[in-house]
């Protein structure tokens, strides 16, 4: 059962119900009212024709008499008068109803008086009669029933008229209730029509993957309004989710691509050199160069040739290290790894990296600016990873400058501190300066100028974000980048936080 159909009969079900109520209560009332007239009246004339009764005693024996002269207002009205004690009943002449009598309880049962819903029947036709009965006690004894008084009004006027209204209204709820039922289906179909157009998009989505498409919205912003703009959003954020989880797959496809080929050229290199060692070896055994019982010896050569090839063989194994510990940094960062922190001094750790950096192997000059922004100020951190952070930045400039410097200097303000690497080489294109820290990212990937896997800004990134620190980029291609880090001073001891060191003005 369709939502329309079931909005329709519910709507359809309420009218009946509210209908039926008010058809009950209003046929309740008119009926009560009605019938109360016509009680209030027969009530009236049985008051008066009971003060114009009288009681006569004629010889020993008891009579009623009704005076002809009671004032009667209605043709309708019927009177009987029973008298018990001489089993009679007598009628006004004027109001007889063709010899119509009405029955009345038996003296014994000691009538009551009130009112009562009888039936008679004149010829082959019966009438309703309202009555009001009063008995009619003895003067003389006290108590004693000697006569009843029966006043009625016929209501067949009234039942004809109560009966229509009746009828009436059944028909016309019935016809109301069709017409609403007929309307309200075209009122839910209308109503629901965006409903119709939510289903028909989705259904469309489902079929095909063009998460592009949205659904019309032109309509007042009511519930459905709502929802259609709820569920437009809900599929901008899907389609954001699935380009983004397409990009992340396009990544790991270029990765593992990447990874193969950076695993592979070492391991072909130590493949080769072992397998140059071996046939070395070889004929150094056959060609009898063997002296003494302590093993092999070799030619100069020959130890040259063993010497380049282990070193060879060294050189790809740092490579292949350097590789798979990359790998295992974003493994960690991805597992939720939780760096032990202490309080650094910047400027030995920096002074170590400097040393360090000068055995890289670069074709740009190395520079080394001014460090003195350093000298006491301490970080929270942990030092293995702020060593490796700025390793990352500073070897990074060094692929990227093939010709030019790289200069390294620091930078402060009154809560921030940190170091700034600036190069001469390549540069990037401004709009890349967003995914660089993405993994598997490479701003340079069309154009093929250097190797690698895209990872090391992302282990750089996570080290800064597991230290509360950032990090600015200013780059131009063909003209050089700059990558200015900053980490949260340590006030933990005391460090004054309202010097302000002057930086450069090119960086906020």
């Amino acid at each position: 059962m369709s939502i329309r159909l079931r909005l329709t009969l519910w709507y359809t079900g309420l009218l009946a119900m509210t209908l039926l109520i008010f058809g009950v209560s209003v046929f309740m009332f008119i009926n009560w009212n009605t019938y109360n007239d016509l009680k209030v009246m027969i009530k009236k004339q049985s008051d008066q024709i009971n003060v114009n009764m009288t009681y006569i005693l004629n010889r020993g024996t008891l009579d009623l008499d009704l005076i002809s002269k009671s004032k009667l207002v209605d043709k309708d009205i019927f009177v009987q008068l029973v008298n018990y004690h001489e089993k009679l009943i007598l009628q006004p002449t004027d109001l007889l109803m063709a010899g119509a009598k009405i029955s009345y309880p038996d003296v014994e049962s000691k009538p009551e008086k009130g009112y009562y819903k009888r039936t008679i029947e004149v010829g082959k036709v019966k009438y309703d009669l309202l009555t009001y009965q009063r008995p009619v006690f003895s003067p003389i004894t006290e108590g004693q029933i000697v006569g009843l008084l029966q006043v009625g009004v016929l209501t067949h006027n009234e039942d004809k008229y109560l009966s229509g209204l009746r009828n009436t209204l059944i028909i016309y709820s019935i016809l109301v209730v069709f017409i609403a039922f007929t309307i309200g289906m075209l009122i839910a179909r209308q109503a629901l029509r965006p409903i119709g157009r939510v289903i028909d998009a989705t259904q469309q989505i489902e079929k095909g993957s063009d998460l592009s498409m949205r659904i019309p919205s032109d309509g007042p912003k009511d519930e459905v309004g709502v929802l259609v703009d709820t569920l437009n959003s809900m599929l901008s954020r899907l389609q954001t989710a699935y380009n983004e989880l397409d990009e992340a797959y396009k990544a790991q496809r270029r990765f593992v691509s990447d990874a193969s080929h950076e695993l592979r050229t070492p391991l072909t290199t130590i493949r080769g050199n072992i397998d140059l060692l071996e046939k070395m070896w070889s004929r150094a055994k056959e060609s009898g160069q063997l002296q003494g019982k302590d093993g092999l010896m070799l030619t100069t050569d020959h130890w040259q040739m063993s010497s380049e090839a282990m070193s060879d063989i060294a050189a790809e194994a740092r490579r292949m290290s350097t590789l798979v510990g990359d790998l295992l940094a974003l493994a960690r960062a991805d597992a939720g790894y939780v760096m032990e922190k202490e309080q650094v001094q910047l400027l030995p750790l920096t002074e170590e990296v400097v040393r360090r950096a000068q055995l890289l192997p670069r074709d740009a000059e190395w520079k080394i600016g001014d460090l003195s922004r350093l000298v006491g100020v301490p970080v929270y951190g942990n030092y293995d990873y702020l060593q490796q952070l700025l390793f990352i930045f500073i070897e990074n400039a060094f692929k990227y400058t093939p010709s030019g410097h790289v200069e390294l200097s620091s930078v402060r303000t009154a809560s921030y501190v940190g170091w700034r690497i600036q190069d001469t080489g390549i540069g990037m294109n401004p709009d890349e300066i967003p995914h660089i820290f993405d993994r598997f990212y490479r701003a340079d990937e069309s154009r093929g100028v250097t190797v690698g896997t895209g990872l090391g800004l992302s282990i750089a990134k996570w080290i800064l974000d597991e230290h509360g620190g950032s990090v600015e980029v200013v780059t131009l291609e063909n003209e050089g980048t700059t990558f200015t880090i900053w980490l949260p001073i340590d006030f933990s001891e005391g460090e004054d936080s309202s010097i302000i060191v002057e930086t450069d003005p090119n960086v906020s």
